[in-house]
């Protein structure tokens, strides 16, 4: 499968020198290019791409500003003449750092530095999807890929357009939708008890009500979650352990 990819340059040279470099690599499928990152924003709300080609002294807004704001997980090679700003750009986890002029021999090289970490990304959502015996999953926050077990996770929260991990010393916010994380988790051990939270049953302190304790924290249980999670429940926490349910 192809890596797509979205260069994102004012330079129409630029642009097209990526463009032709691009068409002598099989497994590299230029989707769009756009001439400033507000259009870059626009075109990524409607199409999902792997990769960008992000050149950083841009009209409007700059491509350091832009990955800053960016909520999407993507790869990022940044395209540049100005080699002062490398330092930054290895600091927000782009792959590489290419300063213009640069050879197709340069170019060949940041791409299969990014095309590694692709595969490495996309098997690890495999495994977290596909392989029961998989006991953790990667997610990107923080600009970082983060190696979340599943024994850690007390339970999740959603917050709009992404979720927060809480584990037990530490909480990660990705941007991930609660139906798209719940099914990365092993069903058995984590239920949905609320619009705004998946939890890991094996973590339940205590259950009364409509409240259930997990590591000190009251989290609520739906009306339209209740009588599914506590028919699950009868096989795995003692009834002396529930009130009024």
């Amino acid at each position: 499968m192809a890596i797509k990819a979205l260069i994102i340059d004012d330079e129409p040279l630029a642009q097209n020198v990526i463009k032709q470099y691009a068409l002598k690599i099989p497994s590299l499928d230029i989707v769009g290019a756009c001439n400033d990152a507000i259009c870059a924003q626009e075109f990524l709300h409607k199409t999902d791409v792997d990769l960008l080609f992000l050149d950083i002294n841009m009209p409007k807004l700059s491509g350091i500003s832009f990955l800053k704001n960016l909520n999407k997980d993507v790869l990022v090679i940044f395209t540049t003449a100005y080699s002062e700003y490398a330092l930054e750009g290895y600091e927000l986890n782009a792959i590489d750092y290419l300063k213009k002029p640069f050879s197709f021999e340069r170019f060949f090289k940041a791409f299969v530095k990014a095309e590694e970490l692709y595969h490495l990304k996309n098997k690890a959502e495999s495994s977290s999807e596909n392989d029961i015996d998989t006991d953790f999953l990667f997610i990107k926050s923080n600009k970082k890929s983060v190696r979340i077990n599943f024994n850690d996770i007390l339970y999740i929260e959603g917050l709009g357009d992404y979720i927060k991990i809480h584990v037990r010393d530490n909480r990660f916010v990705t941007n991930l939708s609660m139906k798209k994380i719940h099914s990365l988790l092993p069903q058995d051990r984590f239920y949905r008890t609320h619009k705004s939270f998946i939890i890991s049953v094996d973590k339940i302190d205590t259950l009364e009500g409509n409240m259930v304790s997990i590591n000190g924290e009251k989290l609520p249980i739906g009306n339209s979650y209740r009588q599914d999670f506590l028919l699950t429940l009868i096989n795995i926490l003692p009834i002396n352990q529930t009130k009024n349910s």
